[in-house]
């Protein structure tokens, strides 16, 4: 599928802007892990302590409950929303670059896939389902690839000269 737009082909200054809101995108992506790694959500066993709680460790360094419905559903709500705009916003960035059009589809949809089973797992695992947060480990994984992957092709395909055909 061929788009007539192309990164490389804008504008200097929209290059700038776009480039300008993939930093920030990234710098608040990457705050969110690093808070994924303080709450210790970032081990199969601090996840499932993180939703269901450690009460039954009285050696527990820091006491934690079992999530309430509400607090949840805030989670998984706020989550899976703003999730889908970042990887609406930055795959629709991805589709303007110049890496093949497998790439791109792998790019733009793995992400929407990962969000679901990432906070969909979350919920699961909150509803008794343990082994879920192993599915929780690898879907989030598998979604800081992408996004990775895909602010590096975007910020790469940004700084290119544009070819004469533009």
């Amino acid at each position: 599928m061929q788009l007539n737009y192309r990164l490389s082909g804008l504008p200097k200054e929209v290059r700038i802007f776009i480039a300008s809101f993939v930093v920030v995108l990234s710098v608040g992506f990457y705050t969110g892990l690093l808070f994924v790694n303080e709450t210790s959500t970032a081990s199969p066993n601090g996840i499932e302590e993180n939703y269901l709680g450690n009460e039954q460790d009285e050696d527990a360094e820091i006491m934690k409950f079992k999530k309430s419905d509400r607090e949840m559903l805030t989670i998984v709500h706020t989550h899976i929303l703003s999730m889908s705009l970042v990887f609406f916003l930055l795959g629709g960035l991805v589709w303007m670059t110049n890496i093949s059009d497998k790439a791109k589809l792998c790019l733009t949809v793995e992400p929407f896939l990962s969000v679901i089973l990432t906070f969909g797992g979350i919920y699961f695992l909150w509803n008794g389902v343990v082994w879920m947060k192993y599915v929780v480990i690898i879907s989030g994984i598998l979604m800081t690839f992408s996004f990775m992957l895909s602010s590096i092709v975007v910020l790469y395909t940004l700084v290119q000269k544009p070819s004469p055909s533009h």
